[in-house]
């Protein structure tokens, strides 16, 4: 939906899933979006580098979520909220629900 205006599929997927998760890391994103991870590190580089996000370093991961500094944060993350909201109901429901903790053995889905 935003690929026209940003130029590249993997920058609107980046940015959607940071803002949906707030903060998430290059294996993760590429794993959700099963798409290759080389693609997906070249975005998180180049809007870092044009202060969009901030990262920090937990152990070797390296974690991404929007520099709180950055200036048109807030017009960033209205255009993102709409574009969110044109997406299906069962995509919007899989980027926003976060399971990090193992599920129990034997526990029903």
């Amino acid at each position: 939906m935003l690929e026209p205006l940003l130029g590249s599929t993997n920058a609107e997927r980046v940015l959607l899933f940071l803002f949906a998760r707030n903060e998430g890391y290059a294996t993760e994103i590429a794993g959700f979006f099963e798409t290759d991870l080389y693609g997906i590190q070249k975005q998180l580089e180049k809007l870092e580098a044009g202060g969009v996000f901030a990262s920090r370093k937990v152990g070797r991961t390296r974690l991404y979520r929007f520099n709180q500094r950055y200036s048109f944060l807030k017009e960033v993350q209205n255009l993102l909220e709409k574009a969110l909201s044109f997406y299906p109901d069962e995509e919007r429901e899989r980027l926003t629900v976060v399971r990090r903790r193992p599920r129990r053995q034997g526990k029903p889905l």
